[in-house]
């Protein structure tokens, strides 16, 4: 109030119509000031003040991890022994046709000989092909074909794999099965058949039935060739 009354006073001017601005001659004096160092700091950045210098990355080459080298190598190693094989796989196939490494790699494709059933009809135990409860009178021929007529289930003489059904209910049905890659079974006149082709069968589970209409006629191959070694004692089935 006092700064009112000095400058009225001096001024010969009324006391509301003074205002003191002391503040604003402050912050005019701040701004200056910030303006005279941004200019200041601007003049020496453009005249490359070390003091002022811009920060600039530093480039530096990423060290060599010594496991990827390792594993680069390893895969590059296996690649040439890879190219390799498939060359001497290649020249072999066309000067060595009988070489230890084509019949290896033609073993690959169509399968090792262990994998082929080569059992024989001897290594066979011939089961009854009726029910031993039923009363069936089983014969066979000089050629050794089994026969017998009458209304009962039939049982496969040996384990194996249903290789072909033929025929039908009116005439009978003829079944064909694959025991080992050379022994099989042929049986015909039947009146059901309970099996598909490619399905396995055992000796203990009915395969068929017949009614008694037909004669069923059993038959043993070995590589296509009619067995006639069957014999028949007390129902049951053997080689003779």
């Amino acid at each position: 109030m006092n700064e009112k009354l000095s400058y009225a006073e001096m001024l010969e001017i009324p006391v509301e119509t003074v205002t003191v601005n002391r503040r604003e001659k402050k912050r005019r004096a701040k701004e200056d000031i910030a303006e005279q160092v941004v200019d200041t700091v601007n003049d020496r950045v453009e005249a490359d003040d070390p003091a002022y210098a811009q920060s600039r990355p530093i480039e530096r080459e990423a060290p060599q991890d010594g496991r990827a080298k390792r594993a680069r190598r390893i895969l590059w190693a296996e690649f040439a022994a890879v190219c390799a094989l498939c060359a001497t796989i290649f020249l072999t196939n066309i000067f060595m046709t009988d070489s230890a490494i084509n019949t290896f790699v033609r073993g690959l494709w169509t399968g090792s000989a262990d994998e082929a059933d080569t059992r024989t009809y001897e290594d066979f135990t011939l089961s009854p092909v009726v029910n031993e409860f039923t009363d069936v009178e089983l014969a066979v021929s000089d050629t050794g074909v089994l026969s017998f007529t009458a209304a009962c289930s039939v049982y496969a003489p040996c384990a194996g794999e249903v290789a072909a059904v033929n025929g039908d209910a009116e005439n009978g049905y003829t079944l064909e099965l694959k025991h080992s890659d050379y022994f099989s079974t042929v049986m015909s006149g039947l009146t059901n058949v309970y099996f598909a082709e490619g399905e396995s069968v055992r000796t203990n589970v009915p395969l068929a039935y017949t009614d008694g209409t037909h004669p069923v006629r059993v038959t043993f191959y070995e590589e296509g060739n009619l067995l006639d070694c069957v014999t028949v004692e007390g129902g049951a089935l053997a080689w003779s």
